[in-house]
This record gives C-alpha cells, sequence and structure tokens, in this order.
C-alpha cells in the first residue's frame, strides 16, 4: 500500500539563519519563488501524499496561510515549541500517527526521485531515510547500519560507531507508527523528555531490538537548511528543480 500521509514538523523559529527569521520561521524562507515548504509540500502531493499535517510553532499564523492554500493540508500548533525540542512536535501529532506515515523535518528539501524511492522502499515497520559520505561533522545526525538494519544513531556517536546520517525523513508502515508514538509518550514522561530530539526515540527502539531499517538515497539530491551557507546552497539547487517540480499551490473550495 501507498503512503497517503505525512507529518512536517516546522515549529522552530531557525535562530541560526538569524537576521533572515527575525519575523518568519525557516520553514517559510524563500527559494526562487516558493518557500521551502512549498517546495516540501510539491514533492509530497506530486508523489500522491494527500493529507499533510503541519506542526507549527514561531509565527503559526504565516504557516497556516501557506497551508490553507492547499487541498488535504492542514497545521497543528505545538505551544511548547519555544522549550521543548521536537519530541515535543512530535508528542503534539501523534494521534497523527494513525496509518502508515511519512516523518520529514521541516527544513530538509528533497527531490521528487529521492522520495519516490523512499516510497518504493518497503522494508519494515521504521525505515530512517539516509545518505553516505566521505567525513562527517559534529551536526550531522550519525546512523551506524548492520547492512539495512539501523542500530544507533545520534549526533553523538564517536568516530568509527557510524556509517553514514539521517536526512530527516522517515517512513513508518503498519505497525510502525504505534511503536514509535508509544516510545515517544514513554519518553515525554520522563523528567527530561521536552530536551530531547525525536530520532532519540528511535534510538531506543532500535536498541530494544525493534525492527529498524534504513533507505540510502546515496546519489539523490536534498538538502538540510540549517545554516546561511545551506540557504545559497538551496537556492541553488532549486533552480535546477524548477521545470521538474512543478508547483502545486490548490486553493480549496
Amino acid at each position: 500500500m501507498p503512503i497517503e500521509k505525512a507529518v512536517i514538523l516546522s515549529a522552530g523559529k531557525g535562530s541560526r539563519l538569524l537576521p533572515l527569521t527575525a519575523e518568519r520561521p525557516k520553514c517559510l524562507i524563500d527559494l526562487n519563488g516558493r518557500s521551502l515548504l512549498e517546495w516540501q509540500l510539491d514533492a509530497l502531493q506530486g508523489a500522491g501524499v494527500d493529507d499533510i499535517v503541519v506542526v507549527t510553532g514561531f509565527a503559526e499564523e504565516t504557516v497556516a496561510e501557506v497551508a490553507a492554500r492547499r487541498i488535504g493540508v492542514r497545521t497543528l500548533f505545538n505551544p511548547f515549541y519555544h522549550v521543548a525540542d521536537n519530541l515535543g512536535s512530535v508528542w503534539m501529532a501523534r494521534a497523527e500517527l494513525d496509518r502508515d506515515t511519512l516523518l520529514l523535518n521541516g527544513d530538509t528539501l528533497i527531490s521528487p526521485r529521492l522520495l519516490a524511492r523512499v516510497l518504493e522502499a518497503s522494508l519494515g515497520p521504521i525505515a530512517v531515510t539516509v545518505d553516505e559520505k566521505e567525513s562527517y561533522d559534529a551536526d550531522d545526525m550519525k546512523v551506524l547500519r548492520d547492512g539495512d538494519r539501523l542500530r544507533r544513531i545520534g549526533k553523538a556517536l564517536e568516530a568509527g560507531q557510524y556509517n553514514a546520517e539521517s536526512i530527516g525523513l522517515i517512513a513508518f508502515r503498519g505497525e510502525g507508527p504505534r511503536l514509535f508514538a508509544d516510545q515517544v509518550e514513554r519518553m515525554m514522561r520522563q523528567p527530561d523528555g521536552t530536551r530531547r530530539w525525536y530520532l532519540r526515540a528511535i534510538d531506543a527502539l532500535a536498541q530494544a531490538g525493534a525492527d529498524v531499517r534504513t533507505v540510502s538515497i546515496r546519489g539523490e539530491e536534498w538538502q538540510e537548511v540549517d545554516f546561511p551557507e545551506d540557504v545559497e546552497s538551496a537556492k541553488a539547487l532549486t533552480a535546477r528543480w524548477a521545470s521538474v517540480i512543478p508547483a502545486k499551490a490548490g486553493i480549496p473550495s
């Protein structure tokens, strides 16, 4: 069965991009005439993902205005965005994990080809999209794989303990959404829950023996937008995509 639902985590302000994000969230940065969020929506809707929930926080009214122009796109406000990390955003959206679902970081640009590879790779209940490169830096979300099985995931993995990086896109199928939502619930009940990334939940599941797989998209185009230099790279990338990813600004009737 195809995945027809997605949750996009777009609650953060993007303080590392100030002053660009002083009044608008990172997901609304303009990239060749479309916001980062609109590029994501165009890719997802073009692949048949027609039920999309955008978790908002900073400047949520402006994000809601963009979402309202799209058929099948809804927003969910996270009132804890300024005091909690993204595990809190997933916790707010846990009821939306009610069927096969894609989870996408709000700062990750993905190409249609990349998305197609993820959707076609039915590899169990939880599949983390990963890329491979020659070297990794402190900000990369590192992944240790054994074949396609995920063993560990985290930024603090030491040298020799990783062989890929997460790009910020996960596919949940079958029992995967429930497994993930239950783990998020357990972690949010801990004293440090609001200070955790949601990928800590994936790491905990993998260490507990859950069937967590990886999908390599090596060679495909994507871009995380986190630092000023990323914005320039994203503009160059979306300039190439402009003729490949048509805008789908559907207006609700």
